[in-house]
């Protein structure tokens, strides 16, 4: 079934909003924001022009992504203070200026704070807030809108790369750095002005919530109160694993591919272009996938074929056979950033959507860290075959979670002195857990979050 965007149109302060303006500007802010993913184009120049080993220049790329991981869900309690639009204009502020800085920097430990920290923080803040403003706007089609988002950070370096490359060469890194980071400040604060919030309660005309259709009754949970679910968990270690998988395969596409298939560096930059590709692609791909046949389901088709990728990648020694399982890891590695906004939405409810799915990105730094550590320790032969057993594993934690699901395994564990958390939880008294987007028995007395799978 075709998904499509109709423009609904509502009035805020007075004036017409358009929710596919909304979407239009988010996506552009995310394509800026997730230029960092063409780090490595900066990697040997900033090596040349620091004197410094390529372990402590790549340094900068993992510190950017653990601050991302660490201040997303900071972004997410902003939001609600106030107001998305102030949120991600500061983001836009601090992930230029971090890059511009980073122009300046005299040495390493300059660009350590500011492109990694500085500009760190601004992706932080300005990754979740889009997400958990559209997952308002368009909670129809939760799955596509949040894969859509995201696919402007995965196409991100597919973007700025091939730019950046031909600035290098003509005006030097730091110069570089200097005009992109301004270029960033201007695209993302400019695209700020447009976000807002939906009103209160919103749907979309003819659309009736599930949970409303199923009980009448919708309760949303805090952070505190998500933390305190086995749910919670599960979704974090999914994530995890995902990413651990495929950050592996893109922190050395290059020389695996030049090992595997003996190309040179040309053709393995090949696979970079590639990858970018496919992980913009595979974010709203999986994510409209998963509007239909539901988020654990999903997953656990992305974790299958990238199980079978990683397990076919030893045996590639032809450079165009090699592309396959390339492509397909790197699908399934964006579709965990395009499924899991919508997939955490369903469970733990839309109204703090932020600040959840916020705290559940520090799986994206867990991830970043461990995979390429992982494959860079030992040889691929070895390191391969036990990135297709970790898969095998998180394949099981889908089923995990639908047996809880189905099992109304969600309890009341917020403290009895919380009285309005107790109320919420009352409320959900015979509402029908959700999973596998199939509605099964009523939910026992004390049930919390909604389940979809």
């Amino acid at each position: 079934m075709k998904t499509q965007i109709t423009a609904c149109r509502e009035t805020a302060h007075g004036r017409p909003i358009s929710r596919v303006r909304i979407a239009v500007a988010a996506f552009c802010m995310q394509l800026v924001f997730g230029a960092v993913y063409g780090w490595s184009v900066f990697l040997n120049p900033l090596r040349e022009q620091f004197g410094a080993g390529k372990a402590e220049t790549n340094l900068t790329f993992t510190i950017t992504l653990a601050v991302i991981g660490v201040t997303a869900a900071f972004g997410g309690s902003l939001q609600r203070r106030i107001g998305p639009r102030a949120t991600v204009t500061i983001a836009g502020l601090l992930y230029g200026c971090g890059v511009i800085l980073s122009g300046f920097a005299p040495n390493l430990s300059a660009l350590y704070l500011s492109y990694g920290v500085i500009g760190g923080i601004g992706l932080g803040f300005g990754y979740i807030v889009p997400l958990a403003v559209l997952i308002t706007w368009f909670p129809d089609k939760r799955g596509f809108i949040t894969g859509l988002a995201v696919t402007g950070f995965g196409l991100g370096a597919l973007v700025t790369s091939p730019l950046a490359t031909e600035l290098i060469g003509a005006y030097g890194v730091q110069s570089t750095l200097i005009l992109l980071g301004t270029a960033f400040l201007v695209i993302a604060v400019a695209a700020a002005q447009v976000v807002r919030p939906a009103p209160a309660d919103y749907a979309p005309p003819g659309w009736t919530p599930v949970a409303q259709q199923t009980s009448g009754f919708v309760t949303e949970m805090t952070l505190n109160e998500a933390l305190r679910t086995p749910h919670w968990y599960l979704l974090w270690s999914i994530l995890a694993l995902n990413v651990t998988a495929g950050s592996a395969l893109i922190s050395v596409a290059v020389p695996l591919t030049q090992e595997l298939t003996h190309v040179g560096p040309a053709l393995g930059a090949m696979v970079v272009c590639l990858i970018s590709l496919f992980n913009g692609a595979g974010r709203l791909f999986w994510g409209a996938m998963s509007d239909h046949i539901g988020r654990s389901r999903t997953f656990m088709v992305m974790f299958l074929l990238q199980a079978i990728a990683f397990a076919l990648l030893p045996a590639m020694d032809q450079f165009w056979l090699l592309l396959v399982p390339a492509a397909v890891i790197a699908l399934c590695f964006g579709g965990g950033f395009g499924t899991m906004p919508a997939f955490a939405t369903d469970v733990f409810g839309p109204k703090n959507a932020g600040t959840i799915y916020g705290a559940m990105l520090t799986a994206w730094s867990a991830g970043s860290i461990v995979g390429p550590m992982l494959i860079a320790s030992v040889a691929y032969q070895t390191a391969l075959p036990i990135i297709v057993c970790m898969l095998a594993v998180a394949n099981i934690l889908p089923v995990v979670f639908n047996a809880l699901a189905q099992r109304g395994a969600v309890r009341n564990t917020v403290s009895f002195g919380r009285r309005r958390a107790a109320v919420r939880w009352r409320m959900a008294r015979g509402r029908a857990a959700i999973s596998l987007g199939l509605r099964v028995g009523p939910a026992r007395a004390g049930l919390g979050p909604r389940i979809a799978a």
